[in-house]
């Protein structure tokens, strides 16, 4: 076995490897200052978790402690950071609470055993390669999803912003409406927090470009809050957090607890995967980085089996972090690992100190991290390119916006299948004729070059796969070719670019033949390739058309069908289009015709 295939097979086992090699001097650096930028961004935000979930506050920084780490090591994505989310923490929540009192002993083993089987459903469709499903989310329900959520990053922190109480967990209407009547009451002192130090993120970004803008503007906003004095003026800190690394814990094995979980962890699996896969993509389409939606799969999966052993409860891709991590220079999975040793680190050493961190320091620049997540770029492209993509942006941003978060990505799943399936499901039939402008006479697309077609021989060019979708449309289109010109009997079809037929496919194109048959002309076909071929043959259509109706060029089938066309037409016809037209007599009354 050659040392390639040794190192293949290793990368594909161990992923890291293959990003390992890009690590240098420079890379570390961004990486670091990255990686402090979103441990300190997910202190109070795994707290916040946590208690959504119904969980100790300890515990959602465990989960941004070792899920982090592992899904970096095993994902495909440089950028992606994993760990707690609100739409788990919510799911988690309601999966358990009507097994279990909040809180309890019993309600923790609950969670982590939900965690370990939603990791081993994830693992389990990462290893059957159903990554694969993820290609089919279009590109505008990644902007649009991607800006919805940005929008609800930026208002779920205006609360913070303004210092004013709006009740947690209501809708993105109820939110708006709460902040438009409790602006004026805004505590002054949170807002010039806020707002300086969003202010010093973006002149840090302008002045030094290659500083960690939104650390030292965190840093800025904390002084500020000392200078003006946080616990006199309602300026909300961190608080002192637990300085202890995530203990060791034991899911519950039992076959009864298994059993009645199961349906819960799968739709915790499925959520967690579309949210991971869907973040990475979106972070992705700005990187211009390939995403390996099996290797996210099988990352996500590990991370939360290792998780449910370290009193890690179920993680997915953060939005929030993510778009922190990547704003904030990040080039190498290295930062997701970075961040959580810093969490750990920050909880080991200096967790007193973090109880100064004002919260409103932390909403400025959440603010402006979710603007830097909306792709402008690409919604203006979107908005004046197609309407169709346009309603399909506006259905997942607005979805994103008023529906839980898991419906809306199941939503801009839904309709990027049904975008696929139409398109795949109208194959782009063309009519081609020779050129007689060109010496080599090529085939042209008759819509675009108005260029004389045969009175027999019809030549159609099919661009697309004919499986069961597109039949329908395909028999459409010929019973139109027969409408416009029935005395074209003849129909030569091309297949360059028919790289798939099914059994439906062969069936219609059985029916076609016998057809034009009974018609007195023939179905024809040309530069089939050859895996379509050998199916046509196990199909029976190749006996049922005759092997002397398969070519594999065009001039072999236009010499062939020649044969059969009448020549009777073939010496009354004037426009002589192929080259084997000049050995027809013309009939020279018909020439004489003004």
């Amino acid at each position: 076995m050659s040392k390639n295939v040794i190192n293949l097979g290793l990368i594909r086992w161990l992923p890291f490897l293959r990003w390992f090699q890009l690590v240098n001097a420079g890379t570390v650096r961004d990486d670091i200052m990255a990686g402090l930028t979103g441990a300190v961004i997910v202190l109070p935000q795994g707290v916040a978790f946590a208690m959504i979930a119904g969980l100790p506050p300890e515990y959602g920084l465990y989960t941004a402690i070792v899920p982090p780490i592992i899904a970096a090591l095993f994902g495909s994505s440089y950028h992606l950071i994993s760990g707690p989310t609100t739409a788990i923490s919510i799911v988690v929540f309601s999966t358990i609470s009507p097994l279990a009192e909040v809180g309890s002993a019993e309600f923790i083993t609950l969670v982590l055993t939900l965690t370990l089987i939603a990791g081993v459903f994830q693992l389990a469709l990462g290893l059957a390669r159903m990554g694969t499903l993820v290609n089919f989310v279009s590109h505008t329900v990644v902007v649009g999803f991607t800006a919805g959520a940005a929008i609800l990053i930026a208002t779920s922190q205006m609360k913070h912003f303004f210092g004013v109480e709006i009740p947690r967990g209501e809708s993105f209407a109820h939110t708006l409406m709460e902040l438009a009547l409790k602006v004026p009451d805004s505590n002054l002192y949170v807002v010039a927090v806020a707002l300086i130090t969003l202010v010093s993120a973006i002149i840090f970004k302008r002045l030094l470009p290659r500083w960690p803008n939104m650390l030292l503007a965190m840093v800025v906003g904390a002084l500020l809050a000392l200078v003006l004095g946080a616990e006199e003026h309602g300026i909300a800190l961190v608080g002192e957090l637990p300085g202890r690394l995530p203990p060791l814990s034991s899911p519950d094995f039992s076959l009864s607890t298994l059993k009645e979980l199961a349906p819960g962890a799968f739709a915790v699996a499925l959520l967690g995967l579309v949210e991971a896969v869907s973040i990475a993509r979106s972070v992705a389409a700005k990187s211009h980085q390939r995403i390996d939606g099996n290797q996210e799969f099988i990352g996500q999966g590990l991370a939360n089996v290792f998780g449910s052993f370290f009193s890690s409860y179920a993680s997915s891709g953060s939005f929030t972090r993510t778009g922190v991590n990547y704003t904030a220079g990040a080039r190498t999975p290295m930062a997701a690992i970075t961040a959580a040793v810093s969490l750990a680190l920050i909880l080991l050493l200096i967790a007193p100190l973090t109880a100064y961190l004002p919260i409103p320091a932390m909403a400025g620049i959440l603010l402006l991290v979710a603007y830097n997540l909306i792709d402008w770029h690409h919604i203006r492209s979107i908005i004046h390119t197609s309407r169709a993509e346009a309603g399909i942006l506006a259905t997942t941003f607005f979805a994103t916006l008023f529906l839980e978060l898991e419906f809306a990505i199941y939503v801009g799943v839904m309709l990027s299948l049904i975008i696929y399936l139409s398109r795949t499901s109208r194959p782009k039939i063309t009519t081609m004729a020779p050129d007689p402008s060109e010496i080599n006479r090529p085939m042209v697309n008759t819509a675009r070059q108005p260029v004389e077609q045969c009175p027999q021989l019809r030549i159609v060019r099919m661009d697309g796969s004919l499986f069961f979708g597109a039949v329908n449309h395909a028999a459409g289109q010929f019973r139109n070719f027969t409408e416009e010109s029935p005395e074209q009997k003849h129909i030569l079809l091309l297949c360059n670019s028919v790289n798939f037929i099914d059994v439906a496919g062969a069936e219609w194109l059985m029916q076609e033949a016998s057809r034009l048959n009974k018609n007195g002309g023939g179905l024809y076909l040309c530069n089939v390739k050859e895996s379509v071929c050998e199916f046509l043959r196990k199909s029976g259509l190749v006996e049922e058309i005759g092997e002397e109706h398969i070519f594999d060029s065009k001039s072999e089938a236009i010499q062939t069908i020649f044969l059969h066309l009448q020549r009777e037409t073939c010496r009354r016809c004037e426009r002589r289009i192929f080259q084997e037209c000049q050995s027809v007599p013309v009939v020279k009354s018909v020439l004489s015709q003004p």
